[in-house]
């Protein structure tokens, strides 16, 4: 991880979203599963409930930007994430969830090959 040269992380969030948007809206406008229609839809109304300018909202404007301090963090982030959709009722284990790295952590094989993160960092100022 990393910061921008201008120590400006709401706008490296502000590029991330917007060049993310636009290429996750591209994929589900070239690869149909039968979703296509009904995800579109979530996305046009979230946008008309925003008064967004554009046709599509992928993702909520709220940002809750926190800086990475220490290994204890990043351990406590990734089983944050990993547990989602236990929380969420989807799965009882996070190494369950198919599209989750929880299982690749769990030395199963997952959908895609990741890279774990290690928990060796050191802050540098």
């Amino acid at each position: 991880m990393a910061r921008s040269s201008k120590n400006d992380l709401s706008g490296t969030i502000r590029d991330f979203k917007k060049y993310t948007s636009k290429k996750i809206v591209e994929l589900i406008d070239l690869y149909d599963d039968g979703r296509k229609e009904w995800i579109l839809r979530l996305f046009r109304h979230a946008a008309k409930r925003q008064n967004k300018k554009g046709d599509f909202q992928v993702w909520t404007h709220e940002n809750h930007a926190i800086q990475v301090y220490g290994n204890s963090f990043i351990q406590s982030k990734v089983e944050y994430i990993h547990n989602n959709p236990v929380r969420a009722g989807i799965v009882r284990r996070a190494e369950d969830y198919k599209y989750s790295s929880a299982g690749n952590y769990a030395e199963q094989e997952g959908l895609l090959e990741i890279i774990p993160v290690e928990l060796n960092w050191k802050t540098v100022r």
